[in-house]
């Protein structure tokens, strides 16, 4: 069988290149319709962690590499997907988790991060080293020291893939951070932010040239040469973002030079990360553009969050009056635990908490109150009659009751919420191959 990332170079040569878009979220039923769309499509799809989400102590999901790609692989085989199709990748691998520690005891704990990945089936790995660690100086580490460490990561995944041998697949890199943390932007004020309505500024073909510069030595050095053969993509900064309240669109007149520099260099192409809520086209411009992997995580947890929500109102209505018992159970667990909100919002603001487009909310899901208030909310609304006009007050992503009508009956709510994911997950399968396959 042929390798989707030889493909995906080779589409580029051709007139019908495509891209591969990245499903950047740990949460059970958005990973479920991700799978259920390969199944049905037959198309391939990136599936990634973060070193947040999953690492070797756990992260914040409780998981490791190898349970998140064996939840992967237990999802493949009950819709019955090609696993071939579903990619796994490590996003923001490096030190980030650790950065608190000496650097070299945040490296040490980075490299076997990056070796659990591989060794777990990762094929994709964004290798990330841009944050200072403990003992270092100045507000970002010189260029060429963010090199260094990303090659001493590559060359612990290329040991690590070695090691498996015939079964093992050789992994692809990205380079470069020009976005936002791991997480997104920290410490918005939506209310001052709304005045201040400039994109942020795209990528220079100098930086570019110079990080792609840096990096290659330091693998040279490293003796990574053929590793850095499989360096595929940089990230970088198309002029495109999102904040609590604001969505940057991508204008490609901007990142004018940027693309200039790319199309210099046969094999390395762009990443882009934070397209949520970017437009229809806009996603397509960018894989036209040259930015083959197009990342979205928020995006798909605010359709989740949002039809949750709809489906609360819904039963308001058939109940006369009711308590709304997402948003009530939304707003005491996040109030009651800060850690993951006090730091994106200016203030505990009710707006901010339940609406927010950085979407916060996505951490909370599996705390055990709201877990149970989202299962009673499902029983409560399962085998009940829902009008096609009831539905499209409430549920926007079937924009309209004409969409409805044709929704299997007895309708079951929560398909209503895997549509609603899977309405966000089409539109970027659609940018992504705009001749409808690869």
């Amino acid at each position: 069988m042929s390798d989707v990332f030889n493909e995906l170079i080779e589409s580029r040569k051709g007139s019908s290149p495509f891209s591969l878009y990245s499903v950047c979220s740990s949460n059970p039923m958005v990973l479920e319709m991700t799978i259920q769309r390969v199944a049905k499509t037959g198309l391939p799809v990136l599936v990634e962690a973060t070193a947040n989400q999953v690492n070797q102590d756990g992260g914040y999901t409780g998981m490791r590499p190898i349970d998140f790609y064996e939840k992967l692989e237990d999802l493949c085989m009950q819709y019955h997907a090609d696993r071939d199709l579903v990619i796994f990748g490590g996003d923001h691998l490096g030190p980030y988790p650790w950065r608190r520690m000496k650097s070299d005891d945040a490296m040490a704990s980075a490299e076997l991060l990056v070796r659990e990945y591989v060794a777990a089936g990762a094929r994709k790995i964004h290798l990330d080293a841009s944050m200072n660690l403990g003992g270092d100086s100045g507000i970002f580490p010189e260029p060429e020291v963010v090199a260094q460490r990303a090659a001493r990561l590559c060359k612990a995944a290329e040991d690590e893939y070695r090691k498996l041998g015939e079964k093992g697949k050789p992994p692809v890199y990205v380079i470069g951070t020009e976005v936002p943390l791991p997480g997104g932007v920290v410490g918005e004020d939506p209310a001052a932010r709304a005045e201040e309505l400039t994109a942020p500024r795209p990528t220079t073909d100098e930086a570019l040239s110079e990080m792609i510069a840096v990096h290659e030595n330091a693998f040279s050095e490293a003796g990574l040469t053929d590793a850095w053969e499989r360096v595929i993509a940089a990230v970088v900064q198309p002029g495109l973002e999102f904040e609590s309240a604001i969505v940057h669109p991508y204008k490609r007149e901007r990142a004018e030079l940027l693309l200039r520099t790319v199309t210099a260099r046969p094999h390395l192409f762009f990443e882009a990360h934070s397209t949520d809520y970017q437009s229809d086209a806009s996603l397509a411009a960018l894989v036209k553009d040259g930015f083959i992997f197009l990342k979205v995580g928020p995006a798909l947890t605010f359709a989740f969050r949002e039809a949750l929500l709809g489906l609360s109102h819904i039963e308001r209505q058939l109940t006369a009056g009711k308590r709304d018992r997402i948003e009530e159970a939304i707003l005491a667990t996040m109030r009651a635990r800060d850690k993951y909100w006090k730091d994106y919002y200016s203030h505990d603001d009710r707006i901010d908490l339940l609406f927010s487009l950085s979407d916060r909310v996505r951490y909370y899901w599996d705390n055990p109150e709201l877990h149970s208030e989202v299962e009673n909310l499902f029983s409560s609304l399962n085998g009940k009659e829902l009008s096609p006009g009831l539905i499209s007050q409430y549920l926007p992503r079937f924009a309209g009751p004409q969409n409805t009508v044709a929704l299997e009956r007895p309708i079951n709510p929560r398909t209503l919420v895997m549509k609603a994911i899977d309405a966000e997950l089409s539109r970027y399968e659609t940018a992504c191959f705009p001749n409808g396959g690869r």
